[in-house]
């Protein structure tokens, strides 16, 4: 009996163990990584394209106001139109790994900065604050954006006289 055991390989017993756990736990992780990169892509994905949506039916809108009033060679137009052919530039599909002559590879991240750049420019040859959430007034960097041109502050909603508001007198907490 003493013959059948083989001492030698008692001496990369460690080893075998440490082999087979790396295999084990690199084929988990694979199969979770895939998963885990499909949800983020999938998630950074919708933000891209929120964005890009946001955008683009801003650009559609504005250029729609200013062609109905037949100022269609203005600064901001040519903004406009530009601003619409970059987003028209952007990738709808994941692109392959390897780019054919018919479609060159495409840098998202340098698209996407000039797509932001070009809606800076839009609206600052608009007058309208670049943001893509609902600005409130006291968001306002400083106090001179909120004047207009006689000198006296824009009201954005209407506030009630103070003797139509009423009073907290008869409520009791």
């Amino acid at each position: 009996m003493a013959d059948d055991f083989d001492l030698e390989s008692l001496v990369h017993l460690e080893q075998t163990f440490f082999d087979s756990g790396h295999a084990d736990g690199f084929e988990h992780g694979r199969i979770h990584g895939l998963i885990e990169g499909r949800a983020l892509g999938r998630e950074k994905g919708f933000e891209i394209w929120e964005e890009l949506g946001f955008y683009e039916g801003f650009a559609n809108t504005w250029l729609k106001i200013y062609t109905n009033q037949g100022r269609s060679e203005e600064r901001a137009v040519h903004h406009i139109k530009h601003l619409l052919e970059l987003i028209s530039q952007f990738p709808s599909v994941n692109p392959s790994s390897q780019p054919t002559p018919s479609t060159p590879e495409v840098d998202i991240s340098k698209l996407q900065a000039q797509i932001r750049s070009r809606y800076k420019a839009v609206c600052a040859s608009l007058g309208v604050r670049p943001s893509m959430r609902a600005a409130d007034i006291t968001d306002a960097a400083d106090e001179s954006e909120l004047q207009t041109h006689q000198g006296k502050k824009r009201q954005v909603w209407k506030l009630e006289d103070d003797a139509k508001r009423p009073t907290m007198q008869g409520l009791s907490f």
